[in-house]
């Protein structure tokens, strides 16, 4: 009698624990994603002139709150360029803003990503776009 009260004990825990693991525990929290927006590569790379007469080759993308308009009407960009409404505009922020920087300060990583955040600044102010991040993925500085 004493071996099957312990096995039905057993047996009630077990069903008791299954039965809160999956109807009563709350669920994991779903895993945050890393980049929080949608990364649109700017297509045609960069060749700035800087501040101290050196120059800059790089490209730059950036993460936007949701997929960037195409342009309106029929006829298509440029050989290199995307088709983002605003990319001229986009592409003439950059350059104003790399090209009033030292070399130094762009080929430093750290001091990079304060251009970084002159660039979402003056993106912000002179477009439209809902800019979470700016990324420079490849960097040449001579």
């Amino acid at each position: 009698m004493n071996k099957k009260l312990i096995i039905v004990v057993v047996a009630l825990l077990a069903v008791a624990g299954l039965g809160y693991k999956f109807v009563l525990a709350k669920p994991a929290d779903a895993e945050k994603p890393k980049v929080d927006g949608v990364v649109y590569v700017l297509p045609k790379e960069f060749l700035v002139n800087l501040a101290d007469g050196r120059y800059a080759k790089f490209m730059a993308a950036l993460v936007l709150e949701e997929e960037p308009h195409a342009a309106d009407g029929h006829a298509s960009p440029p050989e290199g360029y995307g088709t983002m409404a605003e990319e001229a505009v986009v592409r003439d922020v950059i350059t104003d803003v790399v090209s009033s920087v030292k070399g130094d300060v762009l080929a430093n990583a750290e001091s990079r990503e304060t251009v970084k955040k002159a660039v979402k600044k003056a993106l912000t102010k002179k477009t439209d776009l809902h800019v979470h991040d700016v990324l420079f993925p490849d960097v040449t500085v001579q």
